[in-house]
This record gives C-alpha cells, structure tokens and sequence, in this order.
C-alpha cells in the first residue's frame, strides 16, 4: 500500500514539527552530501531551527562557498568572464614584455645590438661583464684548487700504500732468506772420465792426443748445447773410420 501524501503546511503540534524537522534535516544533509559526490559539485546547507540552531554541510569549505557566492552575486557572470580575459591579457602582455626585455639584456651581454646604448650604459655594462669574469675567474681557480688538493691526497695515498708494499716485502724477506745456489762443475759430475783421461794422456801418442783433444772440445761443445753423449759418439764414429782410413792410405803410400 502506497503512502499517502502529507499537506504542506505549518504542523500546529510542537511535538511533531520538531520530530519532522529532525527527520527532514537529515535527509537533506544526506542528499547534498550525495548530490556533492555523485555530480562533482560544489554544495553548501545552511539551516536555522525556529529555536536559534544552526546546521550547516559544505563540501567544499563554508567560508569558499560563501566568497564565490558573494563574488557571483556582485558580478553577474558575463562581467566576471571579461575581467577575468582581461586580466589574462594583461598577464600576457607583461611577461611577453618582460621576454623581450631579457633577451635584449642577453644579447647584449654577448656584444651585440649596442648601437642603441648611450656612453653610460656601455660603461655599466663593461662594470657587469667585468664582475661577471671575475666570478667565472675566482670560481675557476677554486675548481683548480679542489682537483690540486685531490691530486694531493691521491699521491700522499699512493705513496703510505708503496711505503706499505715496501715493508711487506722486507717482512717476507726476513722470513724467507736466500739461498745460493752453486751449479756444480763438469769434473763433478764425472770424476772418473778426469781420471781415464790423466792416465790416457800419459800414453797416447801425439795423433792420439789431438784426436782426444778433439773429441773434448767436442764434448764440451755438446755439453753446451745440451745434446746427450751417447747421440754425439753415434755422430762421431763415422768421422773416425774416416779419418783411420785416410791414415792408412797415406801409410801405405
């Protein structure tokens, strides 16, 4: 079954008319908050009881939604359009203004477009550029003084780090003394060919002892090159029966 619909008009009972405005109020609160959430808008409630009260919802800020409404009723919208436009305008005008000023100022500084400056300008203009040369100077020569003082301190930590290379090298030294080592001679390692050949010496004939000559001069030789014994006799024997031959012809001649 359907509600049926109230009269609007004053409720004559205290009772109920406070009963209806608590009911009524908060179900206007309620659909400004949702009409502000839903639709994006900006919305203010202010309600007065009839004992004094004040309930009130914004959901932007009472005091914003009270200035933009005072703005909007002092100027109707078709004037807060054009001043605002002008105002931009303006704006538009003064930072284009201020544009061309600062490159003018740049190119000058570069020097160039100077026919216009009177002989005081151009001395002004000489004092800026000299101010601005020695602040590139002064802060060039403190960059130059930061790289020395690093370049310092890089040579002074090279030079703990040689000094510390340096002592662990002696450290390791003393724990570890060198040791000569002496290559043993010829005649060590074979004391009884110096032998052999001191008695052979003693009968060998002249032929004989030119041929051992020879044949120790060859040996070093080979000890030199380090070419093993028994391959040098291999190579020699041939030589030998050549040279007995050749002996025995000439005897025989």
């Amino acid at each position: 079954m359907g509600r049926g619909k109230i009269e609007i008009k004053r409720i004559e009972n205290a009772n109920s008319r406070q009963v209806t405005f608590s009911k009524r109020r908060a179900g206007l609160l309620k659909k400004a908050q949702e009409l502000a959430i839903l639709c994006d808008a900006e919305v203010a409630v202010i309600i007065f009881s009839n004992t004094g009260k004040l309930f009130e919802f914004s959901s932007s800020g009472m005091k914003r939604t009270l200035s933009r409404y005072n703005k909007c009723v002092d100027y109707p919208d078709g004037a807060i359009v054009e001043k605002t436009e002008k105002q931009d305008s303006k704006e538009v005008d003064v930072l284009k203004d201020e544009v061309a000023r600062l490159q003018k100022k740049q190119l000058r500084l570069m020097g160039k477009d100077l026919n216009g400056l009177s002989l005081k300008e151009l001395y002004h203009l000489e004092q800026q550029l000299n101010e601005g040369l020695m602040s590139v100077k002064e802060r060039k020569e403190r960059l130059l003084k930061e790289q020395l003082e690093q370049s310092r301190l890089q040579e002074q930590r090279a030079t703990l780090e040689n000094e510390t290379l340096r002592r662990q090298i002696e450290e390791l030294r003393c724990l570890f003394p060198r040791t000569e080592c002496t290559v043993p001679s010829y005649l060590e390692y074979y004391p009884v060919e110096k032998k052999n050949s001191s008695a052979n010496q003693s009968v060998i004939g002249p032929d004989q002892a030119s041929n051992y000559a020879a044949e120790k001069g060859d040996s070093d030789t080979t000890l030199h090159l380090g070419l093993p014994t028994d391959v040098y006799r291999k190579r020699k024997a041939p030589e030998k029966e050549m040279h007995s031959n050749d002996s025995g012809s000439n005897i025989g001649l």
